[in-house]
């Protein structure tokens, strides 16, 4: 049956559409778009004083599945993203097996098929493994449908290893995905070094530990002309070296997550809540205005949660023995409007690129905008809904989120993927 979503108010910088419009829908592709549609026999949603854009995609998320599903899994995880208002994510190959060959990502993509509530683009590991050791099986991996290759989780250490990958690597068109962090200086860093590890008595992450690597892997990808994207990029110098590097017209792109940006170390209290210990940590003020900064300029060209799901008797533990990482989908819309639209940082134009259409650029998969012909894959929000996280509220089969608390505005209500509605009115379907 077609769908016919009325009255909403249509942001897509792609097709400069700003205004409300009506979006006809009939099976997988947007047939029409315009002012006072009508189709016979098409199922009606009034969408007045809702946004609809193309449909978000954060392009780093750990799904955890296969070998770590007590953590999350694809079904959970997806889940949570269309409750958040994604129709598509990136997952992580830091999984048990690792995703370094052609079969697991078929696995990853099988079961997404079969019980996923949104799109899911696997990532291959750059490595076997993720030992840094050995090339992965890059070609097999891409001919099963592998958008992009990383370590991510920790990173390639060694300057060699990282150019034979990325100069054997290149010929598949895909992107590197660096996660910067040099493990010899970082050590067993908990928290940001300085103010913070000195307050609460922890080993400090040092800033440099990223920034070397960022520095690094732009030089190398310089020097094989691969395409690099610096992953969760976190402090100030770290921002200048990727807007060097733009300017230099080398392939560089990086992304931001809404904890870097909207948290820093001040939040680490005494309490040592451990859903508050990221990789990267969470560091100064003065570096979360820098990438908020560069989110603004455009030096920062997307948006993404790096969405770390873990159970909740690994994050009870001590916050030295507790895993990094925090959950992120279901907060991530209504942070950015929250924090970036409402105050007049960005439009929603803007977040539309950030969180929509540079993902896919990056990614190398197919754009979507709100014309007729596009694949249907939609995003509806309500920019003025009013909430508060709750745990209760999380479809993530885990609860750490850092904005636990927080009072938010702005909320996806309705998710479209392919034309099937994955969410409808709040609810995941």
């Amino acid at each position: 049956m077609a769908l016919l979503l009325k009255n909403a108010h249509v942001v897509d910088p792609s097709v400069e559409l700003d205004g409300i419009r009506d979006v006809l829908i009939d099976g997988d592709r947007i047939a029409e778009v315009g002012e006072n549609l009508s189709a016979d026999g098409a199922e009606v949603i009034d969408l007045s004083g809702k946004y609809l854009v193309p449909g978000l995609v954060d392009m780093h998320v750990h799904l955890r599945e296969p070998g770590y599903e007590h953590k999350e899994d694809i079904e959970s995880g997806t889940r949570a993203a269309a409750h958040g208002g994604f129709t598509g994510v990136c997952s992580m190959p830091n999984t048990d097996p690792v995703t370094d060959n052609g079969v697991t990502i078929e696995y990853v993509k099988s079961v997404a098929a079969a019980k996923g509530h949104c799109r899911v683009y696997p990532s291959g590991a750059m490595t076997k493994g993720l030992k840094g050791e050995i090339i992965s099986e890059m070609g097999d991996m891409v001919a099963h449908g592998c958008v992009a290759f990383t370590d991510d989780g920790r990173g390639v250490q060694g300057a060699g290893m990282l150019r034979r990958a990325m100069d054997y690597g290149k010929m598949f068109g895909k992107v590197f995905m660096s996660h910067c962090q040099d493990e010899d200086l970082v050590g067993e860093g908990q928290v940001n070094e300085g103010v913070a590890s000195t307050r609460l008595g922890l080993l400090g992450w040092p800033a440099e530990g990223e920034e070397i690597q960022i520095a690094r892997d732009i030089a190398i990808a310089k020097l094989t002309g691969a395409k690099l994207h610096i992953q969760h990029i976190s402090t100030a110098h770290g921002i200048e070296l990727v807007r060097a590097a733009k300017a230099e017209g080398l392939p560089v792109t990086c992304e931001a997550t809404p904890h870097h940006m909207f948290l820093t170390e001040d939040a680490i209290t005494g309490t040592y809540d451990t859903s508050l210990k990221v990789n990267p940590p969470l560091r100064t003020a003065d570096d979360a205005a820098a990438v908020v900064a560069a989110v603004v300029d455009g030096t920062v060209d997307a948006i993404v949660t790096d969405h770390a799901p873990h159970a909740d008797w690994e994050k009870s533990r001590e916050f030295e023995l507790a895993p990094f990482g925090m959950i992120g989908l279901e907060t991530s819309l209504a942070l950015v409007i929250t924090n970036l639209v409402k105050t007049g940082k960005i439009d929603y134009a803007r977040m539309v690129e950030l969180m929509s259409i540079a993902p896919r650029r990056i990614l190398g998969v197919d754009q979507v905008s709100i014309a007729a012909g596009s694949l249907a894959d939609i995003t509806v929000f309500d920019a003025d809904a009013t909430w508060t996280v709750c745990e209760d509220d999380f479809e993530s089969a885990a609860k750490n989120s850092g904005f636990k608390g927080a009072e938010l505005t702005g909320r996806a209500t309705d998710v479209f993927v392919g034309g099937v509605a994955t969410m409808r009115d709040g609810v995941v379907c």
